[in-house]
């Protein structure tokens, strides 16, 4: 029989990278990694609700113009929509972390020392999207589309779609900026080779044209000044993957594919 001391350290013993957890356990922690990101929102939920006016007022520059409500209550709605999305997007490098530390014990130690570089580069990223939707897509889209109602129509914009639009594309644009840093990580693991993502050009294209289309306003220059830093991207994603990609046998991958075929 086991003596006290053998049982204890059996109980506290770690896990190592190499075995499997139970998946009761996986879900247990993916509960407590959503509770700390529900917790963070809601943290800065109630702080951005305080200053939902001057946010409200910061995000309707881009129309340039007043912004109308067509029901009692959308007025009230609209401050809680204001302050869920800004909420969101503070709690950006907590939410990264968070799924990062989830998928952390499945990696090595040596790609477990990029957790601060990553949620820094995610998040410096995620910035740069929003800001560039914000400073530069949605004035030129808005002012193009509204340029339609000429002489003999009044736009009268409701704020519930105004802020539903601009809160979605915002936070759309800020995750498609990380494509270069999650190429980084996926190169540094040899999940993605610059190889393959130069052979898989063309689909890339298509699809960042038609992500383009339904993310910008209906209209093709939009989606073109959506369309052209994203191409960039996608080509600055394949220069990182050969500066900084781990090194790939090509002729055992093309070994592999050809057994499994």
């Amino acid at each position: 029989m086991e003596n006290r001391h053998d049982v204890k350290k059996r109980k506290i013993r770690k896990v190592t990278p190499e075995e499997k957890l139970p998946f009761t356990e996986h879900l247990e922690e993916l509960r407590w990694r959503l509770i700390i990101i529900i917790a963070t929102i809601t943290v800065w939920f109630g702080v951005c609700y305080t200053y939902s006016e001057d946010i409200m007022r910061f995000v309707q520059k881009p129309l340039n113009q007043k912004l109308i409500f067509i029901s009692p209550t959308e007025a009230f709605f609209v401050n809680l929509k204001v302050a869920f999305f800004v909420a969101i997007f503070l709690s950006f490098p907590v939410i990264i972390y968070q799924l990062w530390a989830f998928v952390a014990p499945g990696l090595l130690e040596k790609e477990k020392k990029y957790t601060l570089p990553f949620v820094i580069s995610a998040t410096v990223c995620f910035v740069i999207g929003a800001a560039f939707s914000y400073f530069i897509v949605l004035p030129v889209g808005t002012k193009f589309l509204l340029s339609f109602a000429g002489s003999e129509l009044k736009p009268m914009i409701s704020v519930n779609n105004y802020i539903s639009f601009v809160g979605r594309f915002m936070i759309g644009s800020g995750v498609i900026f990380e494509f270069p840093v999650v190429i980084f990580f996926l190169s540094k693991i040899g999940i993605a080779t610059p190889e393959f993502l130069s052979q898989k050009r063309g689909y890339a294209i298509l699809g960042i044209f038609i992500l383009s289309a339904v993310l910008t306003p209906p209209d093709i220059f939009t989606m073109f000044i959506m369309a052209i830093p994203l191409l960039a991207l996608y080509e600055i994603s394949i220069i990182i993957a050969r500066l900084f990609g781990k090194p790939v046998d090509m002729s055992a991958v093309g070994s592999q594919l050809k057994n499994e075929g």
